[in-house]
């Protein structure tokens, strides 16, 4: 229901939002306060979101949790949409979400209705993790290798083929 408001009202107050500025300060201003709104939102998405990346591989480097690296791209990623986005509501919210404040606040709102059960990354991380058959592993015990075996003691030496091949003929 909430997305459906959203697509229905987001045009609406772009539509009202155009007429009031188009009237007061005329067409050709307007589309070009869209058009630099656009480019320069575009820049900032290019330098936020290297910075996100950055930040990204760090906690990959360190084998922390990338959650909120994850969630600045994300939202990055949105606000780059919405500055693309012809409209002044959308450049707003756009612009807004390129503050890492705003998205800091927002993350940390998300995150607190969100509820993760277990996080486990690095070397260890099956350790704990109980999978059907009562094993804690897949395929067995960890490291213990299922196999067999045939002795195999040198007998006499010979010279030539071994007798797994037909020697030359």
């Amino acid at each position: 229901m909430y997305l459906f408001l959203a697509f229905l009202m987001v045009p609406i107050v772009e539509i009202a939002l155009f007429i009031q500025v188009g009237g007061a300060i005329g067409l050709w201003p307007t589309l070009a306060i869209v058009v630099l709104t656009a480019v320069l939102g575009t820049w900032l998405v290019k330098t936020q979101g290297r910075l996100a990346m950055g930040q990204l591989r760090s906690s990959f480097q360190q084998l922390s949790d990338p959650a909120e690296p994850l969630a600045h791209g994300a939202m990055i990623l949105f606000a780059g949409a919405l500055l693309l986005t012809p409209g002044f509501f959308t450049d707003a919210v756009g612009f807004a979400l390129l503050m890492p404040p705003v998205r800091l606040a927002m993350f940390r709102y998300l995150r607190s209705k969100i509820t993760v059960a277990q996080f486990q990354m690095g070397p260890g991380s099956m350790q704990g993790r109980h999978y059907p058959g009562g094993s804690a592993h897949p395929r067995g015990r960890g490291d213990v290798i299922d196999g067999d075996y045939e002795d195999v003691t040198p007998g006499e030496r010979r010279d030539g083929p071994s007798g797994w091949v037909d020697g030359p003929r």
